[in-house]
């Protein structure tokens, strides 16, 4: 398929899923930077409920990079105990507010090149506190986005990365956001895993696994 065809499609797919996902927002509930970087390194392996459950009170406790790093590291694995992997999320954590500190006077960069030297921090968090934070447009390929976008055909790559590429030839810079957080709830409402609803798929039709079916 020709990259213009492509493009249209994705226009197509974005206009027809922002109708049916208005409120395609992040879900992940923050307000500050800091306090989403801190929340998309807990979300890895947890869901989004359990991280918000989490934060409510995490946030009112620490409040800054320098009250993370300076928390006895026992004290803050219990605080975040429930997201999983505790011991080593409080470790990235902390390594992470100490680079904030050390490196860029404990406020959060706004480049994806500076974003990705801090400890625990990947493309898809520095994507996702670039576009969610900061307004600054990236490419979130977690594990709806790469599921849904290979569904589609719209890649057929499976490193994160190389989709997230793949992804920001055929989707305008603006929407890269955008297109993300619509994706990210397509998957949980709709393009599920195991057993897709391809038959309340409002995109069916753009979609080369929801075509093929016979319902």
């Amino acid at each position: 398929m020709e990259k213009q065809s492509v493009r249209n499609r994705v226009a197509n797919i974005i206009k027809t899923l922002s109708k049916d996902i208005p409120d395609s927002t992040i879900a992940l509930k923050f307000s500050s930077p800091i306090e989403l970087l801190i929340a998309t390194i807990l979300s890895a392996q947890c869901t989004d409920v359990r991280v918000n459950e989490v934060t409510k009170d995490l946030f009112k406790r620490y409040r800054s990079p320098k009250e993370y790093a300076e928390v006895d590291i026992k004290k803050l694995e219990e605080d975040i105990r429930p997201t999983g992997f505790y011991r080593n999320k409080a470790k990235a954590i902390q390594k992470c507010c100490n680079d904030l500190i050390q490196r860029f006077g404990g406020s959060v960069p706004k480049t994806l090149e500076e974003l990705v030297t801090l400890p625990g921090v990947g493309r898809k968090t520095a994507n996702v506190v670039l576009g969610n934070a900061f307004g600054i447009p990236g490419i979130v390929v977690d594990t709806h986005v790469h599921r849904v976008t290979q569904r589609m055909g719209l890649t057929k790559n499976d490193d994160p990365v190389k989709i997230e590429f793949d992804l920001m030839k055929i989707v305008p810079e603006g929407e890269w956001t955008h297109f993300s957080n619509l994706f990210v709830w397509h998957g949980r409402k709709t393009c599920a895993a195991r057993k897709p609803l391809c038959d309340q798929c409002a995109i069916r039709k753009w979609c080369d696994d929801g075509t093929q079916l016979k319902i």
